[in-house]
Parts: structure tokens; sequence; C-alpha cells
């Protein structure tokens, strides 16, 4: 949220610079993200006054004007904006002048004639985005005077971040209060002069849903012209606040919301059809919003309604159909109390965030709707004109909320925050913020404003002790014993040590959300139950992850849209499996893969930068499990999971249990979400895949080891595991190393058939082996693989 410096000084007498204020919010917990002027610099830009603006003779879209600064004779400007003209005061950047985007101003000619400066609009001052003609400044603005200087250009604007729970503070009027609260001074509000009713007539509200909305104020004003001007200082104090001016309407329910934290409405009179009604929507209503979204609202979201249907979303978004316009002479401004809870969520359901959903669904003041629309009407006629009507109120008492006593005892004070104050300091700050507070025996009864919905338990009390007192006034101490760390245990592996390992392997850490889009991931795994959020921030982010999967792709798709040819991400987080007790957290290690094998580079042959493939991965997979000292109990086994490529996917196991997969994901879905290459992919359950064995001393040998090499040929669908499992446990004890170092396929082999040629190196740590040793374990290595695997002896 930002605030102007000056807007805020209107409100209250402020002690400090725009820098030590920022400092002091702050620490009391709202954190003041930046501090900028109101403009970007620019130099030499003045008031002037257009004299004359007569037809360029050589351009039929240029004007040469004689503008007056106040002082010397008057200049000539060749000026391009079509609202130049006679009597006309705007701003005039003189030959010199340093503008915005480090643009400087000299004398020209412009097809023949010299202009000897500038006019300048907002957008090319640093005031606008956009802009359709030079600045128009007020009737009043004085001629020759420094602009920066008129329009208070340097002064400082705080962007404030808000935290949730302080829906009160999203306003001028509410970091006015905390600053009375921090510097003990007192409000001094601009006064709000009701205009005199001089119109007649209501429009009828009905409350069908007192408890969504348990009060609505509105007012009709009639006669206005809705073309008329903005006031400068108006679209200027919009402008530093994040707003653009759109019409006085608008404006001026936009510039209450800001001021006083009440959201407004401003429907088309003439539009409204017979009375208002707010209810929940019938199941399937549809309404188009005033930004053209058509939306279909369900039977728990709070509407706005006349005789012919919604024309708003309550404490969200107006309708199209009542807008207002140019054209618009009569207004019914509407200023409600919603509910939280009828609001919360309702605009993140339809993709929506808007200013007025932000503050309903934190919660506003339910007692200021009829003070918001007085200001509304005192700021709206002087500009457009018009006559008000009364200021009718439609509420439900019984359904309006109530801020019971909050019971704040000195002994829980002093404990929660380690430090003793003074009883009257206690209650001096709490009448600060505006709270009743009654003294009772070592105790208090505190009694929040209606505006504070997070004041609600003792520690809610104690925070704003110590927020307002100053954190910085309790008094260090020293822990009653000193902390102790428990050991790492020994079977779980260092964090970092694993990280560094995929980042010397080429990955690079990644954080994602750990709710994701149920869309994606039920195309990733159809048939696993994932955990719904009853709040989402997004629609696409609306379920808890059952893999890191799902965010990992996402982030490889943003890096590819930003020409990133070979992608290497992983990430150490937690996966959330739902089962029939509740939901478990998992903790997990996943990466993916994309593009070429190597970077580019002048040594590396281009055959050698193809798209990186189950293999390489793989290798990656294998170095992380070899890390564990017990690289032989892992297995890759062949299976198939709905994300991954078939045939080209595989199970990790360690003894035989599932602690992981790797495999490239399904073409189908690679093809859905535009990856030039097929994206690889691995996961692994951190507890069970990379636990460290614990390290056994083994004796080393003295004897000589004997190798003998044995070529057998096997079937195509005997894997490599299952070709070294048998020969392992057929040579027992004794094989030192199993080694593979050759594959053949080719004449002389039967079709789906292959020869793998094993080095077996055999060794005893008691005695030398003899040839009758090693022969009769290589027989009965070459029994077993003609048994088991259907295996013959290469010659």
């Amino acid at each position: 949220m930002k605030i102007p410096y000056s807007w805020l000084t209107e409100w209250t007498a402020i002690p400090w610079d725009a820098r030590e204020l920022g400092s002091r919010l702050t620490m009391s917990g709202f954190e003041v993200e930046a501090l900028e002027p109101a403009a970007p610099p620019f130099t030499a830009v003045v008031v002037a006054e257009i004299l004359a603006a007569d037809r360029h003779p050589q351009a039929d879209k240029l004007q040469v004007c004689k503008v007056s600064i106040g002082r010397g004779a008057p200049l000539q400007i060749v000026c391009g904006a079509s609202n130049a003209r006679p009597g006309l005061k705007s701003a005039l950047a003189m030959v010199g002048a340093q503008l915005p985007g480090e643009v400087t101003i000299g004398a020209a000619k412009l097809r023949g004639m010299e202009s000897q400066g500038m006019l300048a609009s907002a957008r090319e001052l640093g005031l606008a985005d956009t802009s359709s003609g030079i600045l128009e400044l007020p009737d009043d603005a004085p001629v020759g005077a420094a602009l920066r200087e008129y329009l208070n250009l340097d002064e400082m604007v705080l962007h404030l971040n808000i935290t949730p729970n302080r829906g009160d503070a999203m306003s001028v009027l509410g970091v006015a209060r905390e600053v009375v609260a921090l510097s003990g001074g007192s409000l001094t509000a601009p006064s709000i002069a009701r205009v005199p009713t001089q119109g007649s007539g209501s429009f009828p509200v009905r409350l069908a849903d007192a408890a969504g909305c348990p009060r609505f104020a509105g007012c009709i004003v009639r006669g206005i012209d809705n073309t008329a001007a903005t006031p400068l200082w108006m679209r200027e104090r919009l402008r530093r606040a994040g707003l653009r001016s759109i019409t006085p309407v608008v404006d001026i329910t936009n510039y209450v919301m800001l001021e006083l934290g009440q959201p407004m409405h401003a429907y088309d009179l003439a539009k409204l059809k017979e009375a208002i009604t707010v209810r929940r929507a019938e199941a399937g209503e549809g309404l188009t919003l005033l930004d053209g979204t058509r939306i279909t609202a369900a039977s728990d979201v709070l509407v706005i309604a006349d005789a012919q249907g919604p024309v708003g979303l309550a404490g969200i978004m107006g309708g199209e159909r009542t807008a207002v316009s140019a054209a618009t002479t009569d207004v019914f401004f509407e200023s409600a109390y919603f509910a939280p809870a009828a609001v919360l969520g309702r605009a993140r359901r339809f993709g929506l965030t808007t200013d007025a959903s932000q503050r309903f669904e934190r919660g506003v003041d339910p007692t200021q709707q009829g003070r918001a629309i007085e200001r509304a009407v005192a700021l709206l006629t002087p500009i457009t004109g018009g006559t008000a009507g009364p200021i009718e109120v439609t509420e439900s008492a019984n359904h309006l909320p109530r801020r019971p006593a909050v019971t704040l005892r000195t002994t829980q004070l002093q404990r929660l925050l380690g430090a003793a104050i003074p009883p009257a300091v206690v209650a001096q700050t709490l009448e600060r913020l505006q709270m009743k507070v009654t003294s009772v025996a070592e105790s208090w009864q505190v009694v929040p404003p209606a505006y504070r919905f997070d004041i609600s338990i003792e520690a809610d009390l104690i925070e704003e002790v110590a927020r307002i007192v100053g954190f910085q006034a309790i008094p260090e101490a020293d822990a009653v014993e000193p902390q102790r760390f428990r050991r790492l245990p020994a079977d779980r592996p260092a964090e970092a040590a694993v990280l560094e390992a995929l980042v010397a392997r080429g990955y690079t850490e990644a954080i994602t959300y750990s709710f994701v889009d149920p869309a994606l991931q039920s195309t990733l795994f159809p048939d696993v139950p994932a955990a719904v959020l009853s709040n989402p921030i997004a629609s696409d982010l609306s379920v808890m992850r059952v893999s890191l999967w799902p965010g990992l792709l996402r982030a490889a798709l943003e890096n590819k849209h930003r020409q990133a040819d070979r992608i290497r991400l992983f990430e150490h987080g937690t996966r959330f499996e739902v089962e029939a007790y509740g939901t478990r957290e998992v903790d997990s290690l996943a990466a993916i893969a994309v593009g070429p094998r190597l970077p580019e580079q002048w040594g590396v042959a281009k055959e050698q930068r193809a798209p990186v493939d189950f293999y390489d991965v793989k290798g990656d997979v294998a170095a992380l499990l070899a890390a564990t000292g017990d690289a032989a109990a892992f297995r890759f086994v062949a299976d198939a999971l709905p994300a991954l490529h078939p045939g080209r996917a595989a199970r990790v196991l360690r003894r035989n249990q599932s602690v992981g997969w790797v495999g490239e994901l399904h073409p189908r879905i690679a093809r859905a979400l535009d990856f030039t290459y097929t994206p690889v992919l691995f996961e692994l359950d951190v507890e069970t895949a990379l636990a460290v064995a614990r390290i056994s001393h083994e004796e080393i040998s003295r004897f000589p080891q004997v190798r003998r090499d044995l070529a057998v040929v096997i079937d195509e669908e005997v894997t490599l595991s299952s070709l070294t499992e048998r020969v392992t446990l057929a040579a027992s004890s004794l094989l030192r190393d199993l080694r593979v170092f050759d594959v053949y396929r080719g004449p002389g082999l039967e079709s789906g058939r292959k020869s793998v040629a094993l080095g077996l190196i055999f060794q005893d740590i008691s005695r030398t082996l003899t040839d009758e040793d090693v022969e009769r374990l290589m027989a009965s290595v070459v029994a077993d693989l003609r048994e088991n695997l259907n295996a013959r002896i290469r010659e």
C-alpha cells in the first residue's frame, strides 16, 4: 500500500521526517518496503501559460505556441499535442532540462520553425504511464514556478506491507492511528462537513442475508456532470497511492476508500430497477463484471441484485449493467459492511484480486458507512455539481460484530515479555490505540475498537503493548540455561552435502509452492488423491502437492520461456500424501533435466550435445545413492507410472523397498506443456533413499586376487541387475568384484539374444586361492546362469 507523507500529515501531526517515520512503522509491525519521491528526478521544468497557438505553416498536426514563463519575452514552442490552446497552463521543459529516461531537451527546428523547449506530457515527466496530450494545470497555477515545487513532487511516498490481520490499517486513517499511538499525538482529521440535503427520495434496500451484510448505507445524488475534470490535487494523490484517475465519481469512491478504508460503489441510478436486495446468488446465476469478465456464481456467493438480477459481487466488484459512465447524471452511492466470512475466498475463486475484496476479507470498520458517504458527497458536489438526498442506512443490529472485553493480566504480560512494564504505561499505550481500558486488581479489562478484528485474546493485547512501547525498550536477558543442539543422527545425511552433490553435477536449486495446479497434478498422478485447500491464493494453486514434479515442471517452463536451452533444477521439500487417518508429510528430493547433455562450448562436439536422456539422469541418481555407502543395496527396476514414458521409467529400490522414481516425462504430457525436449525427472524419499549406511571395519586381504572372464549369451529381456544378482549368489563371499566390460549383439548370435562379457575377481581373506577353488566357483556360476537365465557360454 502506498501512502503519500503529506496525506498523513492531514490526519495527525508527525514529529518525524519520512525516513524516521518509516523506521518507526517498520519496528511496530508495518514494514516499509520502499521510500521514494512522488516523481522521478527531472530538472528545469516550470509552470508556463500558452498565450497563442497557431497552426504550423508546414505541418497540419503541429502548432506554434507563444508561451510565457512569467519573465522575459514569450518563448516559441512547437507542439504536437491536440489539447494545446491559448490560456492553458502547462509544464514547460526549458532548454537544458533533464527529463526521466536520460532525456535532455535542446533547442531544435521542427519543419523550419524554431522551438525553445518542450511542452511536456504527464508521461514524459514520469507522472503517468500513458497520456493523450500535454499536462493541464489549474488556472491558478503560478506561472514561472518550478513544477516540482508547485506539485510537491519531492515529497516521499511510503510503500507499506500491511499484514493480513490488519485490515484496519489499509487506509490513511488507519496508518494515522498507528502514528498517533507511536507519537502520543492526536488525530486531526480533515473536517467532513455534511452537505445539506437538497434532494429527496431514496432507493429501497432489503437485506435478505443480514448475516453477510448487516449494514448498508445508500444515498442518491442527482444532476451531476460526470464529464467534469477531477481536480489535479486529487488525481495526484490517487496516482501517488497507485491508482489512476478515471472519472470524478469513480475517483471519489477510490479516494474515500484510500482515506477511510471503506470501499464504496456508485451505480447509475437510471439503470437500477425497482430496489436493491443483498442476497446469496441462485445456483448458476450469471453476472458480467465491470472489467468485462463473465462469471457464474455459486449459491454461497453474496451478490447485490435489483429486480432484473445481480448488479455486483458483494465486496468484490460491481456489474457492467449498472456501471457509471460519462453520460450518467444521477448516481446511487453504496457504502456497506460485508462480514469477512461472506467475502473470504470468493474473489480468488473467480481469479480476481480487488482493493475492495482485500479490505472486506480482513474486516472494515462496521461503524463508518454513513461517514464514508458524507465524505464522498462533500468531495463530489463541488466538482460535478448535483444535489444529494438523505443518507439511508439499512441494518440488522443483531448481526453487527461486537467486541467483547479481553482480560490482560500483569503477571502474564511480564511472563511473555520477560520484562516489567509500569501499569500506567500499559494503560496509556492501549488507550492510544483507541481501546477502552478498565483497571481491575492486577489486570485490565480491555475493549478493542470496532475496527480491530485481530484483538480477541490476551496474547493479542500483549503484542500490542510490546510493539508500541518498542521491542528495543525491552531489556535483554540471558537464557535460564544454555541451548544444546542434538547431534545429527548417524544415518541421516547432511542436507548441505546432498544439495552440493547435485550442484556439482550442474543442477540449480529451486523453491516452489507446496500448493500446485490441480489440473497439472491430476494429469501427472490421475489416481492419487490430494489435499484441497479451503482458501487458496489462486485457483491454479488450490491443492497440496503429492510430488515435487508439478512445481519443477512449471519452473522449467518459465526458464524455457526465457530462452534457457539447458535446464537442470532440483528441489528439497515436502510432499503430502493423503491417507485414511490424515495427511502424511514426506521429505523428498526431486530434480528435472531438460535440453542438451552438455553446455555449448568450443571443446564439445555437436553429437555430445544431444538431449539429456534417461541414462544421464540415472547416473546422477546413482551418484547420490553411492554417497550412502550402500550402493550395492540399490536397484533400478523397469516399471510404469502415468507421468512417465512407458519403457523409459524405473522404480528405485533399496533392499526391495521402493524409495523413488526416475524416468522421462510421458510424451503426451510433454507435448501438452509445449516442451521442445522431453524432460527427465527423478524423485527420492530422503529418509529411506539417502539414509547413510553404518560404516563397519573390513580387513584388507594380504593374498592375491584371481580374475576369470566369462562371456554369457542371454535373452534381451534379462537385465544387468538380474545377471549380476545371479552371479553374486552363485559365487559366494569369495567374489570381491564383478565388472561388465563388453556387450555384443550381431552376427553369430540368435535373434533376441545378446552376449555380456563379465570380469569376476575372487579373493580370500585367509589364504591364496588355488586354480581348483576358482574353477569350482566358475562352474557354480555357469550352472546357475544356465538354470535360471537360460544362458549359454560363448566360446
